[in-house]
């Protein structure tokens, strides 16, 4: 037991930096899915486009009103004021949805609804506020110019613009465009299957009695989430014990079944903590790095095994989920076939108090943002002693990172916070 203790602490004394960790997952995860599919488009949210699409028509096609009032020739209200309107033979009606049965000659003028197609004839459209209309005729007394209040053809989306690039991510507003442009399906990647592992002898499974000793398994819950939320698919494995057989059975079975392995938990450097050893043992080229010089998170651990990454991330739910956002993250994202940055939100506070980080590590200090009573926004750290609560991450705001050379930030002193999402 002793060996392997000392095994497991030479090799944590290997630590290395951030953005060596970062470079080296990016490195060695795929870059795109294997596979694609076609999905209708009301199924398309959150997935990530395979395909550039190209416009295959103008948006709008025809010259449409962006406002209820009047289609007239512009010349033909040159002059109009409030006190001496122009006076136009109103001809009839044009509503949404139809297609003009009039053309607009000199001195005549159609209603016209907002987005309905403008007759031949007419170049612009008077607002019904500049206009009073009496029996046949319709007095306007504000001038307008040729294409006033009108979307012409292509002004919206041109024939043959790319309009959505492949490895985007669709939301409401790229689905709308496709929508627009008659697409009733869409070409995506195949979301990942990214298999999650809790171990150790002291988590329980929510909605078991919990005994002395006993937590209940947070890991699975959150990191399956945060799966979900990159448009992944989790594939939660349970709960595996810290015996040496049954964590290699497990990932051996995770490998089988998906795309990529989440584990929490077991790599520190106690006895119990197997899973750098399991790794190394199961396939090439196995373990790249085994602990990087940053806190929380300091026994991350990553390998590949034929092909397929293994992320395993410390046990303690706050650190795991921590180094999910800022290097797990992003290496699925690659997987996923996402092309485009989703940035990080940050804002400019100042430290309502001393913070000091781990000496020789970049260290993420969790804080929650306050305004003081000049306004400023105030980020404070979380309290020492609640720094592993995993409530804690729910009531934090975001991050702040102090750079391995620095002794401390001074309170006072102007930071950037890196804000969570939801």
């Amino acid at each position: 037991m002793y060996q392997s203790l000392r095994r497991n602490r030479k090799m944590f004394r290997e630590l290395i930096p951030f953005e060596r960790a970062r470079k080296i997952i990016l490195e060695n995860v795929p870059s795109k899915p294997a596979e694609t599919e076609r999905v209708p488009l009301y199924e398309a949210y959150n997935r990530v486009l395979a395909e550039d699409i190209i416009a295959p028509f103008d948006v709008p096609n025809f010259n449409r009103s962006t406002v209820d009032g009047y289609a007239v020739r512009a010349e033909d209200t040159f002059g109009a004021e409030e006190e001496r309107p122009v006076k136009l033979k109103l001809i009839g009606r044009i509503n949404v949805g139809e297609a003009p049965g009039i053309s607009i000659n000199p001195m005549e003028a159609a209603e016209i609804a907002t987005g309905a197609a403008l007759p031949k004839g007419a170049n612009a459209v008077v607002m019904i506020e500049y206009t009073n209309q009496q029996d046949n005729e319709v007095l306007i007394y504000r001038p307008v110019v040729k294409g006033e209040n009108i979307i012409k053809p292509g002004d919206d989306i041109k024939r043959g613009e790319k309009i959505l690039r492949e490895g985007g991510v669709l939301g409401p507003r790229k689905i709308g465009v496709l929508a627009a442009l008659g697409f009733t399906e869409v070409k995506v990647y195949s979301r990942p299957k990214i298999a999650i592992i809790s171990t150790g002898p002291e988590i329980v499974k929510p909605g078991n009695p919990l005994q002395l000793g006993k937590v209940y398994d947070i890991n699975s819950y959150t990191l399956s989430a945060a799966v979900n939320e990159l448009g992944a698919i989790p594939i939660n494995m349970g709960i595996v014990l810290d015996e040496e057989k049954e964590i290699e059975n497990a990932i051996k079975t995770a490998l089988e079944n998906a795309d990529a392995v989440i584990t929490s938990g077991g790599v520190s450097v106690g006895p119990k903590d197997l899973i750098p050893k399991v790794l190394a043992k199961l396939g090439k080229p196995g373990i790249l790095f085994c602990g990087i010089s940053i806190k929380p998170g300091k026994p991350t651990t990553f390998a590949v095994i034929e092909g397929k990454p293994v992320f395993s991330l410390p046990g303690q739910p706050t650190s795991a989920l921590f180094v999910f956002f800022t290097l797990v993250g992003p290496a699925l994202m690659q997987m996923a076939g996402i092309r485009e940055e989703k940035s990080i939100q940050t804002v400019e506070a100042y430290a309502g108090e001393k913070m000091f980080p781990a000496r020789g590590r970049k260290t993420f200090v969790m804080v929650t943002l306050k305004r003081d009573s000049l306004g400023r926004l105030i980020a404070n750290p979380v309290p020492k002693g609640l720094s592993g609560a995993i409530t804690t991450l729910a009531k934090a705001n975001g991050y702040v990172e102090i750079p391995e050379n620095r002794q401390f930030i001074e309170c006072g002193e102007k930071v950037t916070v890196h804000l969570f999402g939801d």
